[in-house]
């Protein structure tokens, strides 16, 4: 099976952890949660910095949750985490989701928390992971789905952001609006029984508001996507400006509300 040729658009940046490390498994994985149970082994594919992972291990303590991924400087903050909440039913290793280096029928549920977006071909990646998932086993899924995004005010800066953001994403080979395509996917590598549904983050507090378009404003100019932009051509430095900005002025409108839809699959082996 290939490895994966997409670029992960975000990187690492610190605005990018910022965001990650705010994810659990209660706003990140609720479609879930109601199938684990004690005992499970759970593959925790493109585990990032680990937060939603160490949650998984908390609820299958008689279990066990590898966690995975494609860097191995945020596999080894995902080591951290767990160590840091003291857990000892987790493990983690550097891996592709396109090559996953695990036997067939190896674990009870394998989980992807917002990977499949940015895989150059989501079809072999769900394969794959239905391939080390045990028979009556589950694969959960959970991807955003870009334009389906909705705020107020209508700040013309995010829809710039919102065309640029997909244009970047696409040409380092993902797909942005993943949410809505993920039973397509699915259907399409093999899986017969498939529940779909859909959820939201929503933030719209003054202390929400700020978080989320703070990140944002600091990842148009700082991160990897910056750098992808600009190389490719998408924007020049003046023009990631202007976006971030408009994160700002955003942020800062009392009104001002954003939600981000959300794909979600339960997949049964």
């Amino acid at each position: 099976m290939s490895k994966d040729t997409a670029v992960y658009t975000h990187g690492h940046h610190e605005s990018v952890l910022r965001s990650h490390t705010w994810r659990t498994a209660a706003n990140s994985a609720g479609y879930l949660i109601g199938s684990l149970t004690p005992g499970l082994t759970v593959l925790d594919v493109g585990c990032g910095p680990g937060t939603i992972t160490a949650d998984l291990a908390a609820l299958v303590p008689d279990g066990h949750v590898t966690g995975v991924d494609r860097a191995p400087g945020i596999v080894a903050r995902a080591r951290a985490t767990a160590a840091e909440r003291g857990l000892t039913n987790t493990d983690f290793a550097v891996a592709d989701v396109q090559d996953l280096d695990f036997p067939d029928d190896s674990f009870d549920v394998v989980h992807a928390h917002q990977v499949l977006q940015h895989v150059g071909d989501p079809v072999r990646a769900l394969a794959e992971m239905r391939r080390v998932t045990r028979p009556g086993g589950l694969v959960a899924v959970r991807d955003a789905d870009y334009a389906a995004m909705v705020w107020h005010p209508r700040v013309p800066g995010l829809d710039d952001w919102l065309d640029l953001y997909e244009r970047v994403a696409r040409a380092g080979g993902g797909e942005p609006d993943a949410g809505r395509r993920l039973r397509s996917w699915a259907l399409a590598a093999g899986f017969t029984e498939v529940t779909a549904t859909a959820d939201t983050w929503c933030f719209a507090t003054e202390e929400e508001r700020a978080w989320w378009g703070g990140l944002w404003a600091d990842r148009t100019v700082a991160s990897s996507y910056a750098d992808r932009a600009l190389a490719g051509g998408h924007a020049d430095r003046a023009g990631l400006q202007r976006v971030a900005e408009a994160w700002r002025q955003w942020s800062a409108v009392p009104d001002g509300w954003f939600a981000v839809l959300h794909g979600e699959l339960l997949c049964r082996a």
